[in-house]
């Protein structure tokens, strides 16, 4: 493993299993591999207020995971390269910590 990859697979459980606010990260992840959208759509699609959905679509853009397109309300979010290639690692994080969060852990 790569020291690149192993960074990206540290980053990820720092930032979905090892926070608060990792399953609202991992939600916001899934749907945006699913489809790029911006803060409102994402809100709506997973039901979490704008603000919260903002927060954490900063903290994910702040560590490489997500980049953006645009600006202000039009911002659309997509998978950063780094993530898309370390997506397995994030899979098997995600099915780790979903059986024992307290959401339905779906990818």
């Amino acid at each position: 493993m790569s020291s690149k990859n192993r960074y990206m697979k540290h980053m990820l459980q720092w930032l979905i299993a090892g926070s608060r606010g990792g399953p609202n990260r991992a939600k916001l992840i899934v749907a945006i591999k699913n489809e790029p959208m911006n803060a409102n759509q994402l809100g709506v699609v997973l039901g979490v207020d704008y603000r919260t959905i903002r927060h954490h679509l900063d903290i994910l853009e702040k560590n490489g995971l997500v980049t953006s397109i645009g600006q202000r309300y039009g911002k659309m979010y997509f998978l950063s390269v780094d993530l898309e290639a370390s997506y397995g690692d994030f899979e098997e994080i995600w099915k780790r910590i979903g059986k024992t969060s307290n959401n339905d852990g779906g990818l």
